[in-house]
């Protein structure tokens, strides 16, 4: 799960509990966003509840774009299980996206799918 630790001044996220994919300065549009930082971090909802606890302003994301400093950003979908870390907006650099499967829903893997009537019944 992909989230925002949103820190002030020289805090930065703790070693060891989250993985940090992209730093921004705060948008200005954020109330009280002069000074602050934004961490991309990736952790459980476990370490997005103690961190809280510990007094951080975490932000659960929504499906959206989340430009960085640079001309690029994040992508994000599924509520921040499903991210992309962009260098710009065409080109991705990490990404956390659903496995690819091949299988048809409730068939066996080692099964032969007749396409045909999957798709039309015939």
């Amino acid at each position: 799960m992909m989230f925002i630790l949103r820190a002030e001044g020289e805090r930065r996220p703790p070693a060891g509990t989250v993985a940090v994919k992209r730093v921004r300065r705060t948008p200005p549009a954020v109330a009280d966003a002069a000074g602050r930082t934004d961490f991309f971090c990736v952790g459980e909802t476990e370490a997005m509840a103690a961190l809280r606890a510990e007094g951080w302003n975490v932000v659960e994301l929504r499906d959206g774009w989340y430009a960085d400093d640079a001309g690029g950003g994040v992508g994000i979908w599924g509520q921040g299980k499903y991210w992309e870390i962009r260098d710009t907006p065409f080109t991705v650099v990490e990404a956390a996206a659903p496995a690819a499967t091949t299988e048809a829903p409730g068939a066996p893997a080692d099964e032969m799918v007749n396409v045909r009537r999957a798709i039309f019944g015939a």
